[in-house]
C-alpha cells in the first residue's frame, strides 16, 4: 500500500532505534517491555504469536495481547511478531493489531522442535515461494508495514539470495540472526557477524538491517554496529538476565543493577500490568533476574517454584526476602561491591545482574568461549576489510562475545 511508510523512512519515523528487545515466546510481554524501555531499549518486539490461533481464537488473542499492549503512551514503538505457514491466516491475525503497532514481523528464525512440528520459523527456510507469498500478502493488503527475522544458511551467497527474496516480497526491515538453524541447545555456538556484514555490503545501501546474536555486555552493542554495519542491534537472552544491557550509563548500578532493586522494579510493574501474559511470565522472569543469586539462596529458589500465576503476595514475599538477603550480604565485613576484569571478561558480584554466555561446544564457561570468540571476531574482521588494503587490515577490532 503506497500510503504506508517503507524502509529507511519507516525506520526514521520510529526514531532510528539502535537497541531492540527481541521477540521471545512468552517473555517479551508488556511488563517486560516497559521495564526494558526504562533501561534503554529503543524498540520492542512482542512475543511470537501463533497466527492461526491469534486470528481465530478470541481467548488466545485476549490472553496474549491485552488492553494496554501497543498503547501509544507506554508501549511504542512496537513490532508484533507472528509465526505462520499460511498467507491468509497470517493476514487475518495481523489485522487484529493494526493501529496498535508500528509493523508486523514474520518469524523465520525459530529453530526449536515446536517450530519443526508446527512447520514455521526456521523450518520454512527452504520454502521460498511460501515465504514470499506470506510477506507479499501483508505488504499488499495490510495497513501497517511488514518485516522479517531470519537465520543464516551455511553459505553466505545463499544467505544473500534468501535475504534478497525476503526483501523483494515487501519486508521493510531485515533482522538477521547470525546462526544457522542447527545452532541451538548444546550446539548453539557463537553467531557469525561476518554474515551480517556480508549482507550489509551486498544489499542496497538503504536496506534497514538489524543484527542479532553475541550481545553480552553493553559495549558489545556499539561494537556490533561497527563490525556489521547494521542499523541496530537486537538482544534476547542477555536482555532477560540483565535488561540494563541497553543502558548507555556505565556506572555499576546502571550497567549491572543489583538483583534486589531490579526485581522490585519489575515486580511493581508486572503486578499493575493487566492481562494474563504478564502474570504468566512472572515466574520465568524471577528465575532469570535471580539467575546468579539463587545458587547462593537455595531456600528462596525452592519457594519460587510452587508459586502459581497471580499469587502476587507470594511473589512480594520473595522480593522482600531477596532485598533482606542482599542487604545482609553487603553489610558483611570485607564484601566488595564492584566489578573486576578477568582478561576479556568481567567478574560481576552474584547479587548483581550478570552477562549471559551462550553454550559453545557444549560448555557455557568463559574460558571455553575465549578462543572461539577471538576466532569469530577475526572472521568478521576479514569480511569487513575485504575491500581495504592489506596493511589497513592489520588494525584489529576488539573481540566480542
Amino acid at each position: 500500500m503506497s500510503s504506508k511508510l517503507q524502509g529507511r523512512e519507516l525506520y526514521e519515523s520510529l526514531g532510528s532505534p539502535k537497541k531492540i528487545v527481541a521477540p521471545m515466546v512468552d517473555q517479551s510481554e508488556l511488563a517486560w517491555r516497559i521495564l526494558s524501555r526504562r533501561h534503554g531499549a529503543d524498540l520492542c518486539y512482542s512475543p511470537m504469536y501463533n497466527a492461526r490461533l491469534f486470528g481465530t481464537n478470541e481467548t488466545y488473542r485476549r490472553d496474549n495481547f491485552g488492553e494496554l499492549d501497543g498503547d501509544e503512551k507506554i508501549d511504542r514503538p512496537l513490532v508484533v511478531q507472528f509465526c505462520a505457514n499460511n498467507p491468509d491466516e497470517l493476514l487475518a491475525a495481523a489485522k487484529h493489531v493494526v493501529g496498535r503497532c508500528d509493523a508486523v514481523d514474520l518469524n523465520l528464525g525459530c529453530p526449536q522442535g515446536i517450530a519443526r512440528k508446527g512447520h514455521y520459523g526456521a523450518f520454512l527456510m527452504e520454502e521460498w515461494d511460501l515465504i514470499h507469498s506470506m510477506i507479499s500478502k501483508l505488504h499488499q493488503e495490510l495497513d501497517v508495514p511488514v518485516t522479517a527475522k531470519i537465520r543464516i544458511f551455511p553459505e553466505k551467497e545463499k544467505t544473500l539470495e534468501y535475504a534478497k527474496m525476503v526483501l523483494s516480497a515487501g519486508a521493510q526491515f531485515l533482522t538477521v540472526h547470525g546462526r544457522t538453524r542447527e545452532m541451538k541447545g548444546q550446539q548453539t555456538g557463537l553467531a557469525d557477524w561476518s554474515y551480517i556484514k556480508y549482507l550489509r555490503d551486498n544489499l542496497p545501501p538503504n536496506t534497514v538491517i538489524f543484527a542479532n546474536g553475541n550481545i553480552v555486555y553493553q559495549h558489545d552493542i556499539p561494537r556490533c554496529l561497527e563490525v556489521t554495519g547494521a542499523d541496530a542491534v537486537m538482544s534476547a537472552e542477555t536482555n532477560l538476565v540483565n535488561p540494563a544491557v541497553f543502558s548507555t550509563n556505565s556506572t555499576i548500578d546502571n550497567e549491572y543493577p543489583r538483583v534486589d532493586k531490579l526485581l522490585r522494579e519489575y515486580f511493581e510493574i508486572a503486578k499493575e500490568t493487566p492481562g494474563r501474559a504478564s502474570a504468566a511470565a512472572m515466574k520465568s522472569h524471577f528465575f532469570k533476574i535471580l539467575r546468579s543469586f539463587l545458587p547462593h539462596a537455595i531456600d528462596i529458589r525452592n519457594q519460587i517454584g510452587p508459586i502459581k500465576r497471580g499469587e502476587y503476595e507470594k511473589y512480594e514475599d520473595i522480593v522482600r526476602q531477596v532485598e533482606e538477603r542482599v542487604a545482609k550480604v553487603l553489610s558483611e565485613e570485607g564484601v566488595e561491591d564492584k566489578v573486576t576484569n578477568d582478561g576479556e571478561y568481567k567478574n560481576v558480584p552474584y547479587w548483581r545482574c550478570q552477562p549471559l554466555f551462550r553454550v559453545v561446544d557444549g560448555m557455557a564457561s568463559n574460558g571455553k568461549i575465549t578462543g572461539k570468540r577471538k576466532a569469530t571476531d577475526q572472521a568478521s574482521e576479514v569480511s569487513q576489510s575485504e575491500k581495504m588494503a592489506k596493511v589497513e587490515a592489520q588494525d584489529t577490532i576488539p573481540a566480542t562475545a
